[in-house]
């Protein structure tokens, strides 16, 4: 079922009203396209009309996906999630694959130091015992989104 605030039900097909509900999203926080197009229609507004509405933001520059993209993916790594995870979420946003590649290589090279932050935090830092502490922290490590490679360098080589 979908909600639609009655404050906001009149005059839902003014483009104006449209881009100003966008900009007050927007002053918040950045917005992937896809995340935009949902909340305006979430608030009533029609499908159709968003769509110029958000070509008008993104030529203006004040819709960006690479911006969006690149905030997501810093923010989510310095909370402890790995490439897989990030990339994972970014796609589900509607961010292009192409694009996620490019943010995800730029921070290429903070992925072993996030792991080994996250590590320390999650298990004060000790090498694991056994086969099963090694599991156990391996399968804590994977669910963050880091990959095994990275994962087995931090285990095998502290």
């Amino acid at each position: 079922m979908s909600w639609t605030r009655i404050s906001e039900r009149a005059d839902t097909a003014d483009p104006a009203a449209i881009r100003a509900k966008a900009l007050d999203l927007l002053a918040r926080r950045e917005h992937s396209r896809l995340e935009l197009r949902q909340k305006l229609i979430q608030r009533g507004f029609p499908a159709e009309r968003i769509e110029s509405a958000l070509d008008q933001l993104t030529e203006e520059r004040l819709l960006d996906e690479a911006r969006f993209a690149e905030l997501y993916a810093c923010g989510r790594a310095d909370k402890g999630y790995g490439p897989l995870r990030i990339g994972r979420e970014l796609r589900e946003r509607g961010v292009p694959q192409e694009l996620v590649d490019t943010v995800l290589a730029r921070l290429e090279d903070d992925w072993l130091p996030k792991l080994r932050e996250l590590h320390r935090k999650r298990f004060k830092s000790l090498a694991p015992a056994n086969a099963a502490e090694r599991m156990r922290q391996t399968r804590v490590l994977r669910q963050h989104g880091f990959t095994l490679e990275q994962i087995k360098h931090l285990i095998f080589k502290p």
